[in-house]
């Protein structure tokens, strides 16, 4: 089975707001507030999307679900590259796919 795998900069140099609203509205954010009275999670692109974490940068996601992350990271102006990558049984499992 096919997916695949992007690998990605977040947008960085001098303006660390920039990067941090890109990290926020990429992967989501757990927050607190109160001094950790009440927490709660605020959801990312990768919330809705079925993905694998390789790495800072690296994720595998299902060919189909590729295009919505392509088109995140280029509103972002976030360097990428793709490549279609065999899957393991442990992607297929991220993603839930079948592994039989």
């Amino acid at each position: 089975m096919k997916g695949i795998l992007i690998a990605f900069s977040v947008p960085s140099g001098k303006n660390k707001t920039k990067s941090s609203a890109f990290v926020k509205a990429f992967y989501g954010q757990e927050t607190s507030s109160h001094h950790g009275k009440y927490k709660y999670h605020r959801n990312g692109i990768l919330d809705k999307i079925p993905h694998n974490k390789l790495i800072r940068g690296v994720i595998i996601v299902k060919s189909d679900e590729a295009s919505q992350v392509i088109e995140f990271l280029e509103k972002q102006s976030a360097q990428y590259h793709i490549r279609v990558v065999e899957l393991s049984k442990e992607d297929c499992m991220a993603l839930g796919l079948s592994t039989e």
